[in-house]
């Protein structure tokens, strides 16, 4: 395990997959983050990389040939990410291409995420850098899970998500079946900037914004005030989701997007795919704030 500590905060990313595990108040050690029950849903925060989501039956078309990637990936759950350097407030991790990934992708890429732990904050930053001679076709995201009720004498109903901009906006409904983004939507944000916590809300999978224009949503308590806001002013599709049992929520910065159910499987022709010319660099980052008064 790796940590990082301040005045204020202490974080600790696990090894595998290069997840954030922990964020705690140093002085109340209260916890923020879920704890990964394995009965429920045994990830804190996977990193996503290089698609969102699924593909249409596991696997995508590039230059007349199939390639299967799993669902949200290569990273989550990857032990091939490894940490590259810590300083008193950063842990760098590295994950690059090899002969054996250029089968399931075929391009060669150096990854590399960063987590910074400045006063309250957490930024995690993600640099991809296209190392071959032809575009790179990627998306990259977040998938932090918040414990929700932070605090005793609570429950779910009584927490809400708040977004900086009044929304109207409808969620793009996944398939339960297969996962991917059907053709169908339902509102969800009419004319409000608030939305308020039940675990019926995810009875359908996620809530998939494509339009908000908020760049951060807050985990607010009606008992105890803003508790945790994620920023992501670098990510234009926000996923919102828990198990409709767990005591938890995951605030998700994505640029890309799960396959859509009519989708042709062409890499280059996904919805919200980003493209890197050759020997260019990406790089994206969000960040989480734990706000002072539960510090």
């Amino acid at each position: 395990m790796h940590h990082l500590k301040n005045d204020k905060l202490k974080i600790s990313v696990q090894p595998n997959g290069a997840e954030l595990c922990e964020i705690s108040s140093v002085k109340h050690n209260t916890q923020f983050m879920w704890d990964a029950n394995p009965e429920i849903w045994g990830s804190f925060a996977p990193n996503l990389f290089p698609i969102i989501g699924g593909l249409k039956h596991n696997s995508f078309l590039y230059d007349g040939k199939s390639y299967s990637l799993p669902k949200h990936g290569l990273i989550r759950n990857s032990d091939a990410i490894k940490l590259t350097k810590q300083t008193q407030n950063s842990l760098i991790f590295s994950f690059n291409y090899n002969k054996k990934l250029l089968e399931q992708y075929p391009f060669k890429f150096e990854f590399e995420l960063t987590f910074t732990l400045i006063d309250n904050t957490i930024e995690v930053s993600h640099q991809i850098k296209n190392v071959g001679t032809k575009p790179l076709y990627f998306s990259v995201g977040g998938h932090p899970a918040f414990k929700c009720p932070v605090f005793p004498e609570e429950c779910y109903e009584d927490y809400s998500l708040e977004f900086e901009a009044i929304e109207h906006s409808v969620t793009h409904l996944l398939n339960p079946e297969n996962g991917l983004v059907s053709n169908k939507i339902k509102p969800i944000l009419q004319n409000t900037n608030t939305l308020p916590l039940q675990h019926s809300l995810f009875i359908e999978d996620a809530l998939i914004f494509k339009d908000l224009k908020s760049r951060k949503a807050t985990l607010k308590s009606n008992k105890h005030g803003n508790v945790v806001t994620v920023h992501y002013p670098d990510f234009n599709y926000l996923g919102i989701w828990a198990k409709p049992n767990g005591d938890f929520i995951c605030i998700e910065p994505w640029l890309g997007i799960a396959d859509a159910e009519d989708t042709n499987k062409i890499l280059e022709q996904k919805e919200g795919i980003l493209t890197l010319n050759s020997y260019k660099t990406f790089t994206a980052t969000y960040i989480i704030e734990i706000h002072n008064q539960h510090l």
